[in-house]
């Protein structure tokens, strides 16, 4: 009988058989898990020395291992060279299918130990780089270590397409209008305030923003909320610092650079951003959580999906 969320280890075995019974066609030799754990090691470490200190052996003996290994397979795994051990295509493909081993494996374990079903698998997650830092990584601090078999493939981007082409399950986007082809949930509203730091306001006049030195994102955000509302209220202002992500604006604005329309998620007093008016009225967005609909059937993502929900939060 399959321990409950053995079918994610299950396909994981179904690929490994089918990658071996290539490799077995051509060489007659049966990769075992050993031997994916040296090739591994080896790829970790980069040197003999290291790999066997993540294998608690001596280096002679995953010298031998290697040499017997590479003999049998009748091809070479590692290319010496004065930075190490290089690994080839075919050991850097193996690598990758030992690392789905372990992971499987550690599920296996966990499952054993909490005697019930385990939330196991990848999550590909993309979100925008201000709020992975903002958001995203104090929630996934406070629930992520309920589910040691979860591991997340996290990127940042601004582009609704990453969900659209399937490279992501998962998208955290600031948008009034999220596509109507994805499924998800609006997290709250978001809103701009101009921000100066400290440094700055003592030379600056706070009191007419047109003559402060401007930090903006650049064309590639050429539809954000704060290019939108300093075209309208501030046409005759050119930025004199043009980033591409409202992070790199927030830190500039931090260093004492000059102002910009942050949002409220990024603003923090206690680390030198100082607020000089009300929010951009008629400027606000949402933050929404996004999935594509065929996710909806993987436990995987469900489980990340409506741990995001529960646990995103600002303000």
């Amino acid at each position: 009988m399959l321990i409950p969320g053995c079918h994610y280890r299950l396909a994981f075995t179904q690929s490994i058989l089918a990658f071996t019974q290539v490799i077995n066609a051509a060489t007659h030799y049966r990769l075992d898990y050993p031997d994916l754990s040296l090739i591994l090691a080896l790829v970790r470490g980069g040197s003999l020395a290291r790999a066997a200190r993540l294998l608690q052996v001596d280096v002679s003996t995953v010298f031998r291992s290697v040499r017997r290994l590479e003999a049998a397979l009748g091809q070479p795994l590692f290319e010496k060279s004065r930075s190490g051990y290089l690994p080839t295509s075919l050991a850097q493909a193996l690598a990758e299918q030992a690392e789905r081993a372990e992971q499987a494996l550690e599920a296996a374990r966990v499952g054993v130990e909490q005697g019930g079903e385990v939330i196991s698998g990848t999550v590909r997650l993309t979100c925008s780089d201000s709020v992975l830092q903002a958001l995203l990584l104090p929630a996934l601090a406070r629930f992520m270590p309920a589910y040691p078999a979860l591991s997340l493939e996290l990127s940042t981007s601004n582009d609704f397409a990453n969900l659209s082409r399937r490279d992501a399950d998962i998208a955290l986007r600031l948008t009034r209008t999220p596509p109507e082809h994805l499924v998800g949930r609006n997290l709250g509203n978001v809103v701009y305030r101009v921000c100066a730091g400290a440094t700055y306001l003592r030379s600056a006049n706070a009191d007419d923003l047109a003559s402060m030195t401007w930090i903006a994102p650049d064309d590639f955000l050429p539809d954000h909320p704060t290019v939108a509302w300093r075209r309208q209220h501030l046409p005759g202002v050119v930025p004199a610092y043009r980033c591409n992500s409202m992070l790199s604006v927030t830190e500039l604005v931090r260093a004492g650079l000059g102002v910009a329309a942050l949002p409220d998620f990024l603003i923090d007093e206690n680390k030198g951003l100082m607020p000089l008016g009300e929010p951009l009225v008629g400027y606000d967005t949402a933050l929404w959580l996004l999935t594509r609909p065929d996710c909806r059937a993987l436990r995987s993502v469900v489980t990340l999906f409506d741990e995001l929900g529960r646990n995103l939060r600002w303000g």
